[in-house]
This record gives C-alpha cells, sequence and structure tokens, in this order.
C-alpha cells in the first residue's frame, strides 16, 4: 500500500504518460473515435504532442526485454523497473459477480431466509452528533465523521478484539488516528482503493486527504476547496479522481493530482432543490449514482460523466437520500425521505423491489446491503430500530433496538464480512457482528 503523497504522485505522472501515448497511437493511426473516447475518459488531450509510432516502439522494446528475460531466468526487468511501477499498476478492478440475481426472482411470500444474530458493542464517542462512517474496501478499517469536526479511524481487528469475552493484555483501544481539521460538520468519508488515504467532505466547503500511515499526523496534507457545501464524496475505483456531490445539481469531478474540476457537459436541467445528498461509483467506475434533495436518482456515464438516465420522482416529492449500485452494477438501491427502499434497475431505469416498513421521513439515512447482497437494512425512526428485509422477497425479517439513545443516524456494512456500524444523535458508534 502506498503511503506517500510523492510516491502517489510520481504513480499519477506515469499514468498521463502512458495515456498520453495510448491517445496519441490511436489519433495517428486513424482511430479517431477510440482516440476521443479514451481521452474523455482519462482526460487528457486529443492534441498532445507525441512522436509518430512511440508507443509501438516502447512495446517491442519491452516484449525484447520479456524474451531476453525468459531465455536467461534474470529478473532484470523487474529490478529496472520495480520501483517506478507500483503493483497492481494501471489495473481496475474486476466486475464483482452478484449473490443474488435479482431479476430472476420475483416476489415469493414465505420464502425469506434468517439475518443472523449479531452482537453489537460501543465502540467510542465523539463530542457531537456521529453523521456518517465508511469501511476501507478491504473492511479492515472504518472511520466515522462527526458535528464536532473530527473524524476517527478504528482497526476492525482491535474492535473485534475488544469484542472477546476476556480481552488479553489490558483493554484494547481501537480507535488508531483521530484527526481534527475541518470547521464545520463532516458529511461524507472515502478510502482510496490503494493507497492509505482517507478523505471526508464537509459543510466548510471542503474535501481534505488524510495519510492514516503516520501515527502522528492529525491534520490533512491536501485540501480541495470547492465552493459549495460538500455532502458526500467517492474515490474512481482507479483512485485517479474523485466525485464531489454538493449543494450545486451537477456533481463536481476532480483530477486528485492537478485539482482540476471538471463539470459534465451534458447534465439535465435540474432545479434549484437539485442539491446532491450522495454520490457513488460503480465497482469498475463505468457508472456513477446520485441522490438528490429534489427526489430524483440520476445515472452517470464513469466516461464521459454526461447524465444517461434520470428517474425524476424516485422518492416523490421527498429527498432522495441514498443510492447506491449492487455489485453486478445491474442495480442501484436508494432510500428516501418518504420512508421508502427501492430497487431500481440500471439498463431501464425501472423499478424492480420497493423494501416497505420502516419510517425515516427527517434524517438523512441510507439503505445498504449487507456483504452478500441478500439483505438490506435500513433504520426506522419513530421506533429506533435497525430494519433488515430479505433482499429477494422484499419482506422485513428483522427489528432490532437500534441500542442508540434517540434516532441513529447512519448505518455502514462492511464490504467483506458480515459486520456493520451504526452512528447515532447520542455522539455514539456502534460495532455489529456476526454471532457465533
Amino acid at each position: 500500500m502506498e503511503s506517500s503523497l510523492e510516491q502517489t504522485l510520481q504513480d499519477a505522472k506515469l499514468y498521463r504518460e502512458l495515456n498520453s501515448l495510448i491517445v496519441a497511437y490511436l489519433r495517428d493511426n486513424n482511430l479517431h473515435q477510440a482516440a476521443s473516447a479514451v481521452a474523455s475518459a482519462t482526460m487528457t488531450s486529443l492534441n498532445v504532442e507525441i512522436p509518430a509510432n512511440k508507443l509501438v516502439q516502447l512495446v517491442a522494446k519491452g516484449l525484447a526485454v520479456e524474451k531476453d528475460e525468459v531465455i536467461r531466468g534474470v529478473s532484470s526487468l523487474v529490478n529496472d523497473l520495480g520501483t517506478l511501477i507500483p503493483s497492481g499498476y494501471g489495473s481496475m478492478p474486476a466486475l464483482h459477480t452478484a449473490s443474488v440475481d435479482f431479476g430472476a426472482v420475483q416476489e415469493t411470500k414465505g420464502s425469506s431466509k434468517s439475518f443472523p444474530k449479531h452482537e453489537t458493542r460501543h465502540l467510542s464517542e465523539h463530542k457531537n452528533i456521529a453523521r456518517c462512517a465508511r469501511f476501507s474496501p478491504d473492511g479492515k478499517f472504518v472511520a466515522t465523521g462527526s458535528s464536532d469536526t473530527s473524524i476517527k479511524l478504528f482497526e476492525v481487528a482491535k474492535v473485534k478484539q475488544m469484542m472477546l469475552p476476556e480481552a488479553r493484555d489490558g483493554p484494547v483501544r481501537p480507535v488508531i488516528r483521530t484527526f481534527y481539521d475541518h470547521l464545520q460538520p463532516i458529511n461524507d468519508l472515502d478510502f482510496h482503493p490503494q493507497s492509505s488515504i482517507l478523505i471526508s467532505g464537509a459543510k466548510d466547503n471542503t474535501i481534505k486527504f488524510f495519510d492514516y500511515s503516520k501515527m502522528t499526523a492529525k491534520r490533512a496534507f491536501r485540501v480541495i476547496q470547492d465552493t459549495h457545501n460538500v455532502r458526500s464524496v467517492a474515490f474512481h475505483p482507479s483512485g485517479e479522481f474523485l466525485l464531489a456531490g454538493t449543494d450545486h445539481p451537477i456533481p463536481h469531478l476532480y483530477d486528485i493530482n492537478t485539482f482540476q474540476c471538471y463539470l459534465s457537459a451534458n447534465a439535465p436541467e435540474i432545479d434549484v432543490n437539485g442539491a446532491i445528498n450522495q454520490v457513488r461509483y460503480s465497482a469498475t467506475g463505468g457508472m456513477y449514482v446520485t441522490a438528490s434533495k429534489d427526489g430524483a436518482i440520476r445515472l452517470w456515464d464513469g466516461v464521459t460523466a454526461s447524465c444517461v438516465r434520470s428517474v425524476v420522482g424516485a422518492h416523490g416529492t421527498a429527498e432522495a437520500t441514498s443510492a447506491n449500485f449492487t455489485k453486478d452494477e445491474r442495480f442501484v438501491l436508494s432510500s428516501g425521505k418518504d420512508s421508502t427502499v427501492k430497487l431500481w434497475e440500471v439498463g431501464t431505469g425501472k423499478l424492480v423491489k420497493q423494501y416497505l416498513g420502516a419510517t425515516h421521513t427527517q434524517l438523512r439515512c441510507q439503505a445498504v446491503f449487507n456483504n452478500t447482497e441478500e439483505f438490506v437494512l435500513s433504520m426506522d425512526e419513530p421506533s429506533n430500530e435497525i430494519v433488515i428485509w430479505d433482499a429477494l422477497t422484499a419482506e422485513v425479517v428483522a427489528r432490532w433496538p437500534s441500542n442508540h439513545i434517540g434516532a441513529f443516524r447512519w448505518l455502514e456494512h462492511s464490504p467483506t464480512e458480515a459486520a456493520f456500524v451504526s452512528c447515532g444523535t447520542d455522539r455514539s458508534i456502534r460495532f455489529w457482528k456476526e454471532g457465533v
């Protein structure tokens, strides 16, 4: 895991050089449509000046070296280039296979699965409302953000150790970092897909970058100054770009190396109440989705940044508060202040399933899948309960007391195991994991 800003910038420079070579090769070989698509996807100029056939020459040299390496049985190429090209360089996440095929099964009453029992533990408290949480992609860390402007970073292994009946070697402290650098409440968080970098978006119109590999770091090492309240943030799966959902109705796309901001040139007309509550990428970055205060869910092309579908009134006139893709990118799960959770088909914009039985009309909340996508979890404000549905049948299979004093504000599930966190207006953070 790369931890330094210098290495990140060095890697990004190599990305840009490779992208320029690819665009120039396609352009010079009259593959103009392909050149334009790659240039748009990578934010590379179509007029980049590269000597003719430079890419071909470099590939030929590389193949010759590789052939020579095989013949001689040495690792000269690794020795020469290993410090320049990081592991996984240029790779994109493989498309995940859905655990559940929502399109194939109709609602069948009485066939719902049971959600396993979970045990829960109070982990820590902020000095004010705990507003949001996010797991790292590998599930090893979880971060929480608060109205007190602080961020707490927990190591999941230490959380589990803390939950053991008999903790060895004295008390376990699961909070491994606390960051203080915002001036107003924090709205959202995200982890870089490859590096030890955590970003936060806040009401002070900033996105801040924290390096959590450094034990003594308390402040951000880089800051993006936006023009609006930053309601939601999400890294592109490549780690090269990030999206910010703000009070502005169009997502702000940032190059994390140059901080240049891009706006869609093909955006729909959105009224003044179109502030974005949440923005999330699909697994491969081919699309992203926004949930807006005007009640709409909008799907955007991850290459051209153009809006390809607006589900206007997805949650009536009430705010759409969250939207997330399924792992196979075929569906989007959304929630809104109309007290509904809905599953939409990406290809058609058709409503596939509706999950009813949880009331949420006041607080910004989200609905999430569990790690296997067999269940959907959300919150019920009047009863202060966690509501769990069978994802296929849409039947409520469990209602658990949240154990927060007063309504809880956020629920985030681990992407890798049967565990989730909840954040409350009581300032507390609770961890939930499947019981033995």
